[in-house]
């Protein structure tokens, strides 16, 4: 009896599993927490805290891509396990990068191998989770990427305070003991993963009927017109959100700070980490209320009540004043922001079919690579070269990548694509059915 059926855990255990890691990698969301400290404490200009995350995105979206073309080959447990060690080593490194005081150091480390941890671990449960529960698969990538959008809650409210407080705020070791506590949690959780039974027998040669043909070429639907589309309205949707969520707590600590001078940097701080929390929930909670309403309505009506409804928050953002209000907004960007993560993986299952979606799932995320680059060092950028206006320009740039995004989704559909002419035997692979011997 093989290792793969003895490990084999329950599906329920499989979703668990997989929620648990998501909500493990989405502590990056938290950023702007330690951001504040980093330009109040250590001197950084927010350029520089910028390209922290930025580096992380980016590198999230390309590792993504590529192990979404080599998960069929090497596994859901491997890759979510090699996925979890980068991530807590990156956490090592960054807090190594801080005692030594090197800037670049601490890039490399929670940017590019974090992040590239992340990527590769990103996209394993999400796929894997769906194969579990094939008649669920709005709802359950809904669960499971609502763990991501919960992962900075975890951080701001529960990791990030008690680890600072027990090391009486020497921020150093903070990020390496958050490397050894994810350790601990995350390579359990990857021990646990596995495809279905019946997707096992798939990828297994047949050894007395014929085997089944390779599905076809993917650079097809790669180049097409509807995939192209779909990567653009998913890269304006999250490039907007990006932009936010990188910055969330330091806006609304300027927006309490003009509306109440007399608060103390410290209190301001506190009111800056409750945003990052109650807007996790959002992000979470919006993951799986727009995944599971995508099963309802379809997912392109989904997009474009995103987007068109992030548009009308991002103009009042401009010039809103009331920090009771700005979080409110806030929060709706955060619903919106995980509702896409949502809505995307089904999205693809729908329009490319089952045996090409961890590939263009994967493809698909190098969106958010390029988003995680504009959007934190566009705001990074205003915010040291014009302080004074900078919100203002940021909602307005947001407006204006939303904008594009709901012009393009008009010309989505829902409907399964297939490249070339369809034939009994691409039909029936379609399916997984051993095409009929003609011979």
């Amino acid at each position: 009896m093989s290792w793969q059926r003895l490990a084999r855990p329950p599906r329920a255990m499989v979703v668990f599993c997989c929620t648990s890691l998501h909500v493990c990698f989405g502590t990056v969301y938290a950023w702007s927490f330690f951001q504040t400290i980093l330009v109040r404490q250590y001197g950084w200009t927010y350029t520089e805290t910028a390209l922290a995350i930025s580096a992380a995105f980016f590198s999230i979206g390309m590792s993504a891509a590529w192990a979404g073309k080599v998960l069929p080959k090497v596994g859901p447990r491997r890759m979510a396990l090699a996925g979890s060690l980068l991530f807590a080593v990156g956490y090592l490194i960054a807090g190594l990068a801080l005692r030594m005081e090197l800037v670049p150091l601490f890039h490399l480390g929670f940017g590019i191998v974090g992040g590239m941890g992340i990527g590769l671990g990103y996209g394993t449960p999400v796929t894997t989770a769906v194969k579990w529960f094939p008649d669920k698969k709005g709802r359950v990538s809904g669960i499971v990427v609502m763990g991501f959008g919960l992962g900075a809650l975890l951080m701001s409210k529960g990791i990030a305070p008690v680890l600072i407080a027990r090391a009486e705020g020497d921020l150093p070791l903070v990020f390496m003991w958050m490397g050894v506590v994810f350790a601990c949690v995350m390579v359990p959780c990857s021990l646990a993963l596995s495809n279905p039974p019946d997707a096992e027998a798939e990828a297994r040669p047949a050894t007395v009927a014929a085997p089944v043909p390779a599905p076809p070429e993917t650079r097809g639907y790669l180049l097409s017109v509807q995939f192209v589309l779909m990567w653009l309205v998913f890269f304006f949707n999250i490039a907007a959100g990006i932009s936010v969520i990188s910055f969330q707590s330091e806006l609304l600590q300027e927006v309490w700070g003009l509306a109440d001078p007399s608060l103390e940097p410290a209190v301001l701080a506190e009111y800056g980490a409750t945003l990052i929390a109650a807007s996790s929930l959002c992000n979470g909670g919006g993951r799986l209320f727009w995944g599971s309403l995508s099963d309802r309505i379809g997912r392109v009506k989904v997009f474009r009540i995103l987007l068109a409804s992030q548009m009308v928050v991002f103009g009042v953002l401009m010039t809103e004043s009331n920090p009771w209000v700005f979080s409110i907004l806030v929060c709706y960007v955060l619903l919106c922001f995980g509702g896409g993560f949502a809505t995307m993986p089904p999205f693809i299952l729908a329009v490319f079919g089952t045996k090409r979606m961890s590939t263009l799932y994967g493809v698909i995320l190098t969106a958010w690579a390029m988003a995680g680059i504009f959007g934190p060092m566009y705001v990074g950028f205003l915010k040291d070269q014009y302080p004074d206006r900078a919100v203002m320009y940021c909602f307005l740039i947001g407006i204006l990548m939303l904008a594009a995004g709901y012009l393009f989704s008009y010309l989505l559909n829902d409907d399964r694509m297939r490249v070339g002419r369809p034939t009994v035997e691409t039909t029936l692979r379609e399916f997984g059915i051993p095409a009929p011997n003609r011979a």
